[in-house]
């Protein structure tokens, strides 16, 4: 069989057919979907590489790049997650070629002590924000921020999730299930995905002619935010003031995921029912967090392992770029996932 039959019958051109052979990450997903479809059909299988005619697919170089994790003890098993979902995307896609080393600092005003001896191409930092010296030692460090807690007037490159995207659709999602009366509950009200998402859920409630409520916890001042643990006295507090509010919410939107089963047991104990009494979305899915929940409220997935290609992309664009004047932020949009949804997901 000839590529230009499998062309006709894929309706691509012979060059897309030759491309999604040699260079398969160049097509389109519909196109190769279909071309691989008629060469099953027939069994077609293409010569060996080394006889191929055509351009080759060519693995980039290696690089080594290193994630600092500002604001963390060395060796936090918590903090492994970065490397797992890098094992992931490289189980997927042979092309991210990288060759990763884990950094550590214990406050925004040094550097890692092992940062000068990996010899790195460039660094992703996570946790809190460098000081403006520490910053001034990387300039010709290629580096890109991940993840929220910069500030507005951080100077580099970033990727972060949409957090004013997170608490818009947060006010949506209630508005829609009928709630008139909601809230905005959270710890931590210092951590800037908290401050951006509780902004724009409040914004957003109001231009939809909803009550809307804001209940914040105890400001937790020099605080990493890369090791926080519930704090299950505060979620008492925070559900009492819940439940004093006038008019009572029925919607709840809570913006980061990590108190809230000390939060749902906080409501039981006051004789309200998450789930029927109470509806929330949260703004985190955290899988060990989640499943452990009694009930299973709506969710907003912030897609961390598109965060984590596209900060890896990022940064390997900012090595092959590093003289492009210019400060790039990339957001990634969450995605709604239904109770019912999250449901089947686990079954």
């Amino acid at each position: 069989m000839l590529l230009t039959d499998i062309a006709k019958k894929a309706s691509v051109s012979p060059a897309t057919v030759s491309r999604a052979i040699n260079q398969p990450q160049l097509v389109a997903a519909e196109s190769l979907a279909r071309i691989r479809a008629v060469m099953l059909e027939h069994n077609y299988v293409p010569a060996p590489l080394n006889r191929r005619r055509g351009p080759k697919a060519r693995l980039p170089e290696q690089r080594r790049i290193g994630v600092w994790f500002v604001g963390a003890k060395a060796n936090n098993s918590n903090l492994n997650w970065f490397q797992d979902q890098l094992l992931e995307v490289q189980s997927t896609d042979p092309h991210y070629r990288v060759d990763l080393r884990v950094l550590f600092s214990n406050n925004p005003d040094e550097l890692p002590r092992n940062l000068a001896s990996e010899n790195l191409d460039g660094v992703i930092i996570q946790g809190m924000e460098p000081s403006a010296e520490c910053l001034a030692k990387l300039r010709e460090l290629p580096h890109v921020w991940f993840m929220t807690r910069r500030s507005a007037s951080y100077p580099g490159d970033y990727v972060e999730p949409n957090n004013v995207e997170n608490g818009r659709m947060a006010a949506d999602y209630l508005k829609e299930r009928g709630h008139k009366s909601v809230a905005v509950i959270s710890t931590d009200p210092d951590y800037s995905a908290v401050v951006a998402r509780n902004q724009a859920f409040v914004n957003r409630a109001n231009e939809l002619g909803l009550a809307v409520h804001t209940i914040l916890g105890q400001s937790n001042p020099g605080v990493s935010y890369l090791e926080i643990a519930p704090l299950h006295g505060e979620s008492e507090g925070l559900a009492r003031r819940l439940l004093a509010c006038t008019p009572k919410p029925t919607g709840l939107y809570i913006p980061v995921d990590h108190f809230c089963g000390a939060f749902f047991r906080a409501l039981r104990a006051a004789g309200k029912k998450p789930g029927r009494d109470i509806e929330a979305i949260l703004g985190n899915y955290n899988p060990v967090i989640y499943h452990n929940l009694d009930h299973s409220p709506a969710v907003l997935d912030i897609n961390l392992p598109m965060l984590v290609r596209k900060v890896i992309d990022h940064l390997l664009w900012r090595i092959e770029n590093r003289d492009v004047s210019g400060r790039i932020g990339v957001t990634i949009s969450p995605r709604l996932i239904p109770p019912l949804a999250v449901n089947g997901a686990t079954n």
